[in-house]
C-alpha cells in the first residue's frame, strides 16, 4: 500500500511534470525535484505529531519519498546539535552565531543524510549495485549505507583524496578506485559504466533523492529554532545539494504553515578562491556557471569545477537575497584551528571557509551585529589529517625538561 505523499517528480530546468513510477536520473541533462501533496500532509499531520518520534531525520517521514518504512536504510542519522558559539561570535563582533554540527552524523559528515535517502529509494526499487564519484565524504557514506542495505558499492575518488576517506570506504566493503583527475573525471567513469556495469548512479543531483535527505538539515534547523528561521545561513558549496535541499525544505514548511514567521533566511554560498564557479557566476549575474579551470583547494568537497545544479544554487541565492563569497585558500587551516580551539568543534576545511565568509560579510556590514547566523559544519576535521600540522615535543619521563612545557 502506498504510504508516501509524493505527488510527482518535476524537471528543475523547465518544470516538466514526470511520473513517480520508476527510478529516474536527469531530464534534459539537468536535475529533478521530488514534489509532495502538501495539502494532504497538512490535513493529516501537525507539528505536534513530531513529539515522541525518534530523533533522526526520518521523523519527517511525510516529507520523505520512501513508500515503506521497511525500506528505510538508517544508521541513526539526523538531529545533529545546534550549538551556540559565543566565543566565535565575539571574534566576529556578532551576538547570535550558531553552528549546526553535521560532523556528528554516522559517517562524520552531512553526506550521511543524502545517502540514507538515496540508498533507501534504491532499495525500494530493488537496486543491487550503486556507484558514486566523490571527493571523499560521499564515498564513505555511500559505502556505509550500501553495506547496511546489502548492496554492492563502487566508489571513484580523485587520486589525491584524503587517505582516511579511502580507507573508510574500503573498510565498509566498497570497491574503491582512485582516478588520476578531478571529481568530474570520476563522474564520467560512473556515467560511462551505466550500461556496462548495470549500477545505479548516485552522483550529486543525478538522482532526485539525495536532495530529500539533505533537506532534513533545514527541517531540523526550523524545529530546533522553534519554527523561526535564522536571518542568515552560511553554507560551503561544492555540488550544492545541501543548500538547494534546505531552500526546498523551507518552502515546504512555509506551505504547510508550520513556520511561526514568514521571513526566510538569506542564503550564503561559500567557496574557496581555488575553485569558485558559483561565486563567479553570482557576481556576474549569471544563472549558469562556467567551468572553473585548474580547480585546486585543500577543501576537497569544494573542488567541484562544474556543478550540475548550478542554476538551482544561484536561484536560491537570488530568491533569498543572499550572496556568494570566495575566501582565501591560504587561511583555511587557520579558520579550522580558530573554530576547533575556541569552541571544541571539529570543523573540516570546507566549513572553515564559512568562518572567513562571516568575517568578510560582518566587516562589510552585510551581516548586522544582532542578526541570527547559522554556520553549517558539514564534516569532521579528522577526515583531513594530512592538512593538520602538529608540533608536539617528545618528553622523556625520567628526565623531564620542564622548559618544554609552557
Amino acid at each position: 500500500m502506498k504510504q508516501h505523499f509524493v505527488s510527482h517528480l518535476e524537471a528543475a530546468i523547465d518544470g516538466s511534470r514526470l511520473e513517480n513510477d520508476r527510478l529516474r536520473s536527469l531530464h534534459k541533462s539537468r536535475p529533478i525535484w521530488v514534489r509532495y501533496d502538501i495539502e494532504a500532509i497538512g490535513h493529516l499531520t501537525k507539528r505536534l505529531d513530531l513529539l515522541g518520534r525518534k530523533n533522526d531525520m526520518w521523523r519527517y517521514r511525510e516529507l520523505m519519498p520512501v513508500s515503506s518504512e521497511d525500506n528505510i536504510v538508517s544508521l541513526g542519522e539526523g538531529m545533529t546539535p545546534l550549538l551556540k558559539v559565543d566565543r566565535l561570535a565575539s571574534h566576529f563582533g556578532l551576538k547570535n552565531v550558531y553552528v549546526k554540527d553535521e560532523a556528528q552524523l554516522p559517517t562524520a559528515s552531512f553526506k550521511s543524510r543524502g545517502m540514507s535517502a538515496a540508498i533507501s529509494m534504491a532499495k525500494e526499487y530493488n537496486v543491487k549495485k550503486v556507484a558514486v564519484p566523490s571527493a571523499g565524504n560521499a564515498a564513505s557514506a555511500c559505502a556505509a549505507y550500501a553495506a547496511r542495505a546489502g548492496m554492492e558499492a563502487y566508489v571513484f575518488m580523485p587520486q589525491d583524496t584524503s587517505a582516511s576517506n579511502i580507507k573508510e570506504a574500503a573498510l565498509y566493503g566498497a570497491k574503491v578506485y582512485l582516478v588520476d583527475g578531478l571529481i568530474t573525471d570520476c563522474g564520467k567513469i560512473v556515467k560511462d559504466g551505466l550500461e556496462k556495469k548495470q549500477w545505479h548512479d548516485l552522483s550529486t543531483l543525478k538522482e532526485p533523492y539525495r536532495i530529500e535527505g539533505k533537506k532534513t538539515m533545514g527541517l531540523e534547523l526550523a524545529e530546533q529554532l522553534n519554527w523561526v528561521l535564522p536571518d542568515v545561513i552560511v553554507y560551503p558549496t561544492g555540488g550544492g545539494t545541501g543548500l538547494i535541499g534546505m531552500w526546498k525544505a523551507f518552502h515546504e514548511l512555509k506551505e504547510l504553515g508550520w513556520l511561526n514567521e514568514s521571513k526566510m533566511p538569506r542564503m550564503v554560498s561559500v567557496q574557496s578562491k581555488g575553485c569558485c564557479p558559483i561565486v563567479t557566476a553570482f557576481v556576474k549575474g549569471k544563472r549558469f556557471a562556467e567551468i572553473h579551470k585548474n580547480a585546486a583547494t585543500i577543501a576537497s568537497g569544494l573542488r567541484v569545477p562544474s556543478a550540475i545544479g548550478d542554476f538551482m544554487i544561484l536561484d536560491a541565492l537570488n530568491e533569498s537575497d543572499g550572496c556568494a563569497v570566495a575566501v582565501e585558500e591560504a587561511d583555511i587551516v587557520n579558520w579550522m584551528s580558530l573554530t576547533s580551539s575556541s569552541e571544541g568543534i571539529s570543523m573540516g576545511p570546507e566549513s572553515a571557509c564559512c568562518i572567513g565568509a562571516v568575517e568578510k560579510l560582518t566587516r562589510d556590514s552585510w551581516i548586522k551585529p544582532d542578526e541570527k547566523v547559522v554556520i553549517f559544519n558539514c564534516g569532521s576535521a579528522l577526515k583531513y589529517p594530512h592538512i593538520i600540522d602538529v608540533d608536539a615535543p617528545v618528553l622523556h619521563p625520567n628526565d623531564i625538561d620542564w622548559a618544554q612545557i609552557h
